[in-house]
């Protein structure tokens, strides 16, 4: 029973680390490489003018935010491995399929250009795993 509930509060503490870190990223994404951008979409509520913002954002913009999805799930996968120990990858890739499922989701509510659906279903997972495996069969012990 220790073992499920340590395995789970791996998953969980990966899940809020990852979360985290895209958030940060993303934060400075609105905040200071394209603040206009940021500050165009404040407030608005209507799908179709967040899809109308979407359509004008510079691919930078989303580029940055994949690089937050990369950082966050690599972040992620390397918590989740390190609180695990025994079978760290496992939970990293674990972790990569919740956060591939948030990234579907967070795609159908704020539709982004098809490229950036492709880029989202390949990077989170192997994020993940990278973070995972950058964990050494002995710090996982501790």
């Amino acid at each position: 029973m220790r073992s499920a509930l340590k395995s789970s509060a791996a998953i969980v503490a990966g899940f809020v680390a990852a979360s985290i870190v895209m958030m940060i990223i993303e934060t400075i994404n609105g905040k200071v490489i394209y603040p206009e951008l940021g500050k165009a979409g404040q407030g608005i509520t209507d799908r179709e003018a967040v899809r109308a913002l979407l359509a004008t954002a510079p691919v930078g913009a989303f580029l940055v935010v994949i690089a937050g999805w990369v950082l966050g799930s690599g972040a992620g996968g390397w918590l989740a491995a390190r609180i695990a120990g025994r079978s760290g990858i496992t939970h990293g890739l674990v972790l990569g399929v919740l956060l591939t499922l948030a990234g579907v989701a967070n795609n159908l509510m704020v539709p982004p250009p098809l490229w950036f659906w492709f880029a989202s279903l390949v990077v989170l997972l192997p994020s993940a795993y990278a973070g995972a495996r950058s964990v050494s069969s002995r710090d996982s012990r501790r």
